[in-house]
């Protein structure tokens, strides 16, 4: 029990919710405020562990989405360099003609009989 010459403060006085239905939310808002509050300042290691659990996930998150997105940029900036080089390629072939090569006649066909020739 709490007295006044213990040195701990007295849980303070509970007040009155409000009757309307926006003054409800903001009386839990506020109860639930104060309670995290008590238990943040009851156990402060908790808290401390979950900053740094949960801060160090954070970061982490943070850094993968942005190497992530620095990828996917230097990948946009490549596929518009090759679309580039594939358009002027492709207009430097339409506008110089290619001499078609002359046709060969098709090489004779071997003579013999066909079989492979014996070792000695």
């Amino acid at each position: 029990m709490a007295t006044p010459g213990d040195g701990e403060d007295a849980p303070p006085p509970q007040q009155p919710v409000s009757a309307g239905a926006g003054g409800s939310v903001i009386a839990k808002l506020e109860e639930q405020w104060r309670k995290t509050k008590e238990h943040a300042e009851t156990y402060p290691y908790v808290w401390g562990s979950y900053i740094l659990v949960y801060g160090g996930l954070g970061a982490y998150l943070t850094w993968r989405w942005r190497k992530l997105r620095r990828t996917e940029d230097r990948v946009r900036v490549l596929q518009g360099r090759l679309r580039q080089l594939a358009a002027a390629e492709e207009s430097q072939a339409a506008s110089t003609p290619t001499p078609t090569p002359p046709l060969q006649p098709p090489p004779p066909p071997p003579t013999g009989s066909g079989k492979p020739a014996a070792a000695p």
